[in-house]
């Protein structure tokens, strides 16, 4: 018979150590106990146990939190008394708790995202809960980055961290029963099985993540978390069984340069370190599989150690229709990274899938999970894709091995999830492993039940070839023209001059992407479609009060003023889409300056953080200059410059004078140029392309001259 995988690993085990601080982990911290939660069921219920212990503080931070994500545990409802909504349970909590603070942080999400986040999360989140529930969005991130981590703290003793999110249409059942009433949204919408893994964790390694979320706390709001304060109470879940008892816990981070943050890519070369010190087996689960440098050290490690085999688990198809065009063709690429190298015989990317009753269903695989052996296992927030490794907020948490024990209970980790996978018990599973020799092996041996891992059947023509130039901006291993347009998104420092190549380098993306939007959508958006809406649009007797109005409500929210610009010149022409534009934008940001006025500077800063200060400090010395400077140089939102003039008790006559003087220039470039766009996408030509990238560079030639002035003023 074969030697089992684990006993063949073990003499081996722990000769050295994977961890290098300050190079692939940031910190190695003991924990207390450590346990792997699997699947939203055990997650949310675990989570809910420790939020009703928690005395004095929770602080959760999200790529995603939804007001009314089902805090439930496996039974699909709770027990307690308290509600089962996450919004109306933080707040009976705080009503329930006199010393108990919450404090929500938000990834302030791109607009991409819009259709399948909620909206308005301030206002359910923030407005509408008592005081001691803090919240605030995230935007200190660089463009085209988002804030990705998973972390909930509580009481400073105790802390979750992985892949999932409080979110809705995250629940789910180690089972993944396709009639199981519990799954569905809150519009009562059934969705699909999802299966996804969370660390927990308590001792010094709890007090590193709560590190973690203080410092982004800091980052995003200016304000500090309060000192530590131990409470006598324990917040451990009673239901959650520790998976290791004192085990060092290795913290890896990734982080984008921002501002004077600086970059930090520990989870990238944590992924390197580990596979090299693969001896058998890599065992990976996974949403996005797209990196092309660990792809290429797999296949090193496999080229250089024959006996090796890797696994990987991912979703069937990707989900969205921006993940389809975008991952789907990096996910190819990676596959074909093995092809070319000769090892695809010891790789198997693998789906798993559910049938019953006739009916097959593609469960969403959402975790990050990575077991190297039975020496390695590692859980977090981060993808195996190229934005994971440089341009994302990331954190994962990792145990190695120390002695024959963590490394059963390592083995243990890996059986469950795939038994899980199998649609059988871990025993059995552990079984077959020990039987064949081989995780392939053991795997296949199970293939064909009811619900199994199957292969991928990923082909070139799953991917358009758009999709090769639309993955490289969807997934970056740096944050977008981080060098080019670093002067642009940092607000931190003041700016003397600006990359003109960087900013040309923008225009020609923009172009790009308004052609690559023709090419595509030619079929859909036809010319005659599209001069039948703006005759609609133009004739209609309401229609300047019915744009006014939309520039008022646009000036008063996070809404790109330049895009509406664009689109009335297109429905209305270029002098009429100019005046109702300038009309509008005068309106709008009279109306919400005046909001600033009335709420003040307490309430102002309440609801905008630390970017009120930030956009304060560069509008309050010169008047009407910086007034207008400020509108030509992008340094934040219409909305906020708004409200933050108006908090800031700019004089109205300057802030009036100098908003015109600001937005003409603008909004008469704009104005030509929104029925330039809307030509390309309609009737592409040369001709149309050339005007357009003419009128583009006019207004990189202002926002650099402005700029220029601005610096000089501030001299």
């Amino acid at each position: 018979m074969t030697k089992p995988l684990q006993k063949d690993v073990l003499n081996s085990q722990q000769s050295k150590s994977i961890y290098k601080p300050g190079k692939n982990v940031w910190r190695i911290e003991r924990a207390d106990r450590f346990a792997m939660l699997v699947d939203g069921g055990e997650y949310f219920g675990a989570a809910r146990e420790a939020m009703l212990k928690a005395e004095r503080s929770i602080q959760i931070m999200g790529w995603d939190i939804h007001s009314k994500t089902p805090l439930v545990g496996e039974t699909g409802k709770a027990d307690d008394g308290l509600p089962n909504e996450l919004a109306p349970f933080l707040t009976a909590l705080v009503e329930r708790k006199p010393d108990l603070h919450i404090y929500l942080l938000l990834w302030d999400f791109a607009v991409l995202y819009a259709g399948e986040r909620e909206w308005l999360p301030q206002f359910r989140l923030d407005w509408n809960t008592p005081e001691r529930i803090h919240f605030s969005l995230d935007s200190a991130v660089p463009l085209g980055g988002s804030q990705h981590q998973k972390i909930i703290t509580i009481d400073d003793s105790l802390a979750f961290s992985g892949g999932l999110d409080l979110t809705i249409r995250r629940w789910d059942t180690k089972q993944h029963r396709l009639d199981d009433k519990h799954r569905v949204d809150p519009s009562g919408e059934p969705y699909p099985p999802f299966h996804d893994v969370q660390a927990v964790v308590d001792g010094p390694a709890a007090l590193a993540l709560r590190e973690i979320f203080c410092d982004r706390w800091k980052l995003v709001t200016a304000e500090e978390c309060e000192a530590v304060v131990k409470t006598a109470s324990d917040p451990w879940p009673a239901s959650v069984k520790p998976l290791f008892r004192s085990v060092k816990v290795g913290i890896s981070r990734t982080r984008p340069n921002y501002g004077a943050q600086k970059s930090v890519r520990e989870i990238e070369r944590l992924f390197i370190d580990s596979i090299d010190a693969a001896e058998k087996s890599i065992y990976i689960e996974n949403q996005f599989l797209t990196s092309q440098p660990i792809a290429r050290k797999i296949c090193e490690a496999l080229n250089r150690n024959p006996k090796l085999e890797a696994v990987f688990v991912t979703p069937h198809k990707p989900e969205s229709w921006i993940e389809q065009n975008t991952m789907l063709y990096g996910r190819i690429q990676f596959a074909k990274t093995f092809e070319e190298s000769g090892v695809l015989d010891r790789i198997r990317m693998l789906c798993l899938s559910v049938d019953e009753e006739g009916k097959c269903v593609y469960p969403m695989i959402h975790s990050k999970v990575t077991i190297i052996d039975d020496k390695f296992l590692r859980i977090g927030s981060a993808n195996l894709n190229n934005r994971s490794m440089g341009t994302d907020t990331e954190c994962d948490l990792s145990v190695e091995a120390d002695g024959p024990e963590f490394a059963q209970q390592i083995a243990l980790a890996r059986n469950t999830l795939i038994a899980e996978h199998c649609r059988c018990n871990t025993e059995e599973f552990a079984a077959a492993l020990e039987r064949e020799g081989s995780l392939i092996k053991a795997i296949e041996h199970f293939q064909g039940a009811d619900g199994c891992l199957q292969k991928l059947d990923d082909t070139a023509d799953d991917a358009s070839e758009e999709a090769r130039y639309l993955a490289a901006l969807a997934d970056p291993e740096r944050p977008i023209a981080e060098q080019a347009l670093k002067e642009f998104m940092d607000l931190e420092k003041p700016k003397k001059e600006y990359r003109l190549w960087g900013l040309i380098g923008g225009a020609v993306l923009i172009l790009g992407l308004l052609i690559w939007l023709a090419v595509s959508f030619g079929d859909y958006i036809s010319s005659d479609a599209v001069t039948s809406y703006i005759k609609s649009a133009a004739n209609s007797s309401w229609a300047p009060f019915a744009v006014v109005g939309a520039f008022i409500v646009a000036s008063s929210i996070i809404f790109p003023i330049n895009a509406l610009i664009i689109a009335v010149a297109a429905a209305f022409g270029p002098w009429l889409g100019f005046i109702y534009s300038l009309v509008g934008i005068m309106l709008g940001s009279l109306t919400t300056y005046g909001l600033g006025q009335i709420l003040g500077r307490k309430t102002a800063k309440k609801l905008l953080g630390a970017r009120l200060d930030k956009v304060r400090e560069k509008i309050v010395r010169h008047g009407i200059v910086s007034v207008a400077t400020i509108r030509l140089v992008p340094v934040a939102p219409f909305a906020v410059v708004n409200f933050a003039a108006g908090a800031a008790r700019i004089k109205p006559l300057d802030y009036a004078v100098g908003t015109f003087l600001g937005v003409l220039p603008g909004v008469v470039l704009l104005s030509f140029l929104g029925k330039q766009a809307m030509d390309v996408i309609t009737t592409p030509s040369l001709q149309n392309v050339a005007l357009l990238a003419a009128g583009i560079a006019g207004w990189i030639a202002l926002i650099v001259g402005a700029q220029y002035f601005a610096g000089g003023i501030k001299k």
